[in-house]
């Protein structure tokens, strides 16, 4: 299988980004990394946005997308501001919490998810859910996490957030293996288990290779049967000013070969 590319989610560095967008990402452009994953409202226009990564060699490779932009009224200006950006993936990076309360919740949600796919379909697109932790808390006898993807077709990216479904006790090398080609993106964050034990936020201090993510296996199911376009950094603690941590995770990386 081909190589398959690193970017950074941008919420790692955001701070920086709202201070700096340009100086920003020509500092991540620098680190090595291949391409970056917006979040949230957009901030700036998309010609800009696109210029800037033209300008450092980067790829758009995913949009974490507010739930509220991918409804009737605001999925079409969502379309086309991510077709300036060439960005095939409009990732929800969560769902409100009013409407995410039982299992019965969860199924309508995957219907709400196979309509927005067929509407970005038609565009070249994908949508996709990243996942926190609750997402693996049993609703009514099944994972939130199950009943969701085992509900939605393939135009629904799992991106599974390795650092945020460990903290929640999800099983990462199971899941990935019961949804084959489904992870066209994935983010690395990393998570130590002993940490979390008694505050979830200390499990998330240490860096890619310092923490408890079976990475090696996660590697592999994603480079065999995972159909994983992206890997996707993401870190967000403390323990490091943030663009030293993201160069950190990258240079982890790199180190195990990727």
């Amino acid at each position: 299988m081909a190589r398959i590319p690193i970017g950074l989610e941008l919420f790692s560095v955001r701070n920086e980004l709202a201070e700096d967008v340009r100086g920003t990402i020509k500092a991540v452009a620098e680190m090595g990394y291949e391409g970056v994953e917006f979040a949230g409202p957009p901030q700036h226009s998309a010609q800009e946005l696109k210029g800037l990564l033209d300008e450092f060699g980067l790829v758009c490779c995913g949009w974490h997308t507010p739930f509220n932009l991918v409804q009737e009224d605001t999925i079409d200006a969502t379309i086309e501001f991510n077709k300036v950006l060439e960005n095939p993936y409009v990732i929800v990076p969560g769902i409100p919490g009013e409407l995410r309360q039982s299992r019965a919740d969860w199924l309508k949600l995957a219907d709400i998810f196979n309509g927005i796919a067929d509407k970005l379909a038609a565009h070249g697109m994908v949508t996709g859910y990243h996942n926190h932790h609750v997402e693996f808390t049993p609703l009514d006898g099944e994972i939130p996490w199950d009943t969701f993807f085992g509900n939605t077709n393939e135009g629904v990216v799992m991106q599974l957030d390795m650092g945020n479904a460990l903290s929640g006790g999800a099983d990462l090398v199971g899941i990935l293996e019961r949804y084959p080609g489904r992870s066209g993106t994935v983010h690395l964050k990393p998570y130590n288990e002993s940490l979390g034990e008694t505050d979830r936020h200390a499990g998330f201090r240490p860096i890619i290779g310092e923490d408890s993510v079976p990475w090696d296996e996660i590697f592999s199911v994603c480079e065999t049967t995972g159909g994983t376009k992206w890997y996707i950094v993401e870190y967000e603690s403390d323990a490091f000013p943030p663009l030293e941590a993201v160069e950190r995770c990258l240079s982890a990386l790199k180190a195990m070969g990727k």
